[in-house]
């Protein structure tokens, strides 16, 4: 066998070489600013490691001969915390540390991305407030230049101003549901968490709307406004205009644009606590570089001996050397080119929307053209796979983040000329992946294809069309059976097109099912024998009907959704724009 696992890969002397040369250029930026080297272990102790925080995409576990729990580290700044906690007490602050290692992280099978990926990191501890913040963007935003993308696009947020608003809301429950709605990008049903809690007003439109606000200043002027307006205060907005302020002052060299703020960054290590942040560069959908503050982790282990009163404030940000050489090779080849599972497309062109075809399609074509878009040769597209439109709306004074947090429907003015498009017309089940890898900037499809995915996408809007259920049935002359089988086997065998949603519904309510997928015609699973019951969509009922099977538990209910590719959304503004006018349509065809 001399093929790699999947998701590792070999690298041969020309990419090495390539790769080595931006390990080098970042590492002289670091070398020059005093960072100094330090190296950890591949596999860490497991307990040790989330004393500084939750390990997140840990796909590596093992047993050491003396029983402990070790994992392959899916991250490197939890380990350099373990090595300063235990090794560098005492040690003059602030402490400057750089670090090339790999690590490796879970990834959904059969995307085309890889597990394993090499970061070059740094970690800034024991300097707080917007002195540290701006230290550590502006490194960044140097190393980026070296490397010739001074273009790149800095995207910060905090973590502070969403987690302070759910303190204030006063419901633990909801407040652990939204941060890991929040996490999951998943902001419609984030919509329906908070509008089943009963929360005034104000306070349901700040937590709904907090995590859809992006731009440049203008985005603070308006989560100012949100908070104000719930009755909470927090720093955390303060601190990002300090972190702007102090870049200005300290001569960062940004372009103009470069910084812009997105307060749905949430990344998924829980350690952070103010300033998080994610650098786009080469026109890559998915982010080179994150990082952010994290001002807790060491103030057990080293606040008693730092003579900072208990407290050290540390913060750092981690390149990913492979996204870093597709960058390079995408501002080289001046190109559409797939790059670790991401594609890097020019912001000149078209808005690029994945329409998915079959019983989606008339729906999303109606919305389309109610958001504005010139939908005439979607009508009629014969056998094109990828249609052109273009946008007729006419920009006006409306808010595009007003529209997206309040779903107003008397707004319907653009703010932000969309221009052309593309149409690429696609499986329903296929439309997740185009817009995750970045064939399309956003797209339409049921919520069940985005549950199936798994993928990294950010949920936007409910469109409210094709609406059916996802039920659990049997043969109704067998009642009783599957019961009789589970009692006796100690597993129900259960046939459908949606192993994981099935899978998630029967792991909630403790039951233990074996999962046949299949492809198609669900209903003959349990009629020659091969399941005891089948989980499946239905409208009308009609297919169950005629094939004699009767509902014996409903799943959840479905409806197609519009969902955006998240680095797109940060880096094209016509992304939310478009995302704004679809709110305000569903919102109006809500109301009617």
């Amino acid at each position: 066998m001399l093929a790699t696992p999947w998701g590792f890969r070999d690298i041969l002397p020309e990419e090495a070489l390539a790769r080595e040369g931006i390990a080098d250029t970042v590492r002289g930026v670091l070398r020059a600013e005093g960072y100094l080297p330090v190296e950890t272990p591949l596999v860490e102790d497991k307990a040790a490691l989330e004393a500084g925080g939750r390990i997140a995409d840990t796909p590596f576990k093992l047993f050491d001969d003396d029983g402990r729990l070790l994992v392959v580290r899916p991250d490197n700044t939890l380990s350099v915390a373990r090595l300063v906690a235990a090794r560098m007490r005492g040690t003059e602050l602030p402490l400057r540390l750089r670090y090339e290692a790999p690590v490796v992280r879970e990834r959904a099978r059969l995307t085309g991305g890889s597990r394993q990926f090499t970061q070059l990191g740094y970690e800034l501890i024991g300097l707080g407030g917007a002195a540290g913040d701006a230290e550590v963007v502006r490194l960044a935003a140097r190393a980026l230049r070296e490397l010739g993308l001074g273009d790149a696009r800095i995207v910060c947020g905090s973590v502070r101003p969403f987690t302070e608003l759910l303190a204030a809301a006063g419901d633990r429950s909801l407040a652990a549901d939204a941060l890991a709605l929040v996490h999951a990008n998943n902001l419609v049903d984030l919509d329906v968490r908070v509008a089943e809690a009963g929360l005034s007003p104000a306070m349901a439109r700040a937590i709904c709307g907090l995590p859809r606000l992006a731009g440049g200043m203008e985005a603070l002027d308006q989560a100012d406004e949100l908070l104000q307006t719930a009755g909470v205060a927090t720093e955390g907005i303060a601190e990002l205009r300090d972190l702007a302020r102090e870049l200005e002052q300290a001569d960062a060299e940004l372009p103009a644009g470069a910084l812009a703020f997105d307060f749905s960054i949430m990344n998924s290590f829980n350690y952070y606590t103010g300033l998080v942040l994610k650098v786009y560069a080469g026109n890559l959908s998915d982010p080179v570089g994150s990082g952010g503050r994290y001002d807790t982790i060491f103030d057990d282990s080293l606040g008693a001996t730092a003579g900072t009163g208990g407290h050290v404030p540390a913060a750092g940000f981690a390149f990913s050397l492979e996204r870093l050489a597709g960058a390079c090779q995408a501002r080289r080849e001046a190109v559409a080119v797939a790059v670790e599972g991401a594609v890097a497309r020019t912001a000149e062109a078209p808005l690029r929307i994945a329409v998915p075809k079959g019983s989606l399609f008339a729906g999303t074509i109606e919305v389309l053209a109610a958001a504005g878009l010139d939908t005439t040769e979607l009508c009629e597209p014969g056998r094109r796979l990828i249609v052109p439109g273009r946008d007729v709306a006419v920009p006006g004074a409306g808010s595009a983040a007003d529209a997206a947090t309040a779903g107003d429907p008397g707004a319907s003015e653009a703010t932000v000329a969309i221009g052309n498009v593309e149409f690429v017309i696609v499986r329903a089940t296929d439309a997740p992946a185009f817009v995750a890898c970045g064939g399309a900037d956003c797209g339409f499809c049921g919520r069940d294809s985005l549950i199936e995915a798994e993928l990294d996408l950010l949920e936007l809007v409910d469109m409210g069309y094709g609406a059916c259920r996802f039920i659990e049935a049997e043969p109704a002359d067998r009642a009783g059976e599957a019961e009789r089988a589970y009692a006796r086997r100690g597993s129900l065998r259960v046939a459908t097109k949606y192993p994981k949603i099935a899978s998630r519904w029967y792991e909630s309510r403790g039951i233990t099912a074996d999962i046949v997928a299949l492809h198609g015609n669900i209903e003959l699973g349990p009629i020659v024998g091969l399941a005891d019951r089948i989980v499946d969509i239905t409208a009308t009922g009609t297919t169950l009907r005629e094939n004699n099977l009767v509902i014996t538990g409903e799943l959840l209910s479905c409806t197609a959704r519009f969902f955006v590719n998240p680095g797109r959304a940060r880096l094209d503004p016509r992304v939310r724009e478009l995302g704004a006018r679809l709110a305000r349509v569903a919102a109006a065809r809500t109301v009617q």
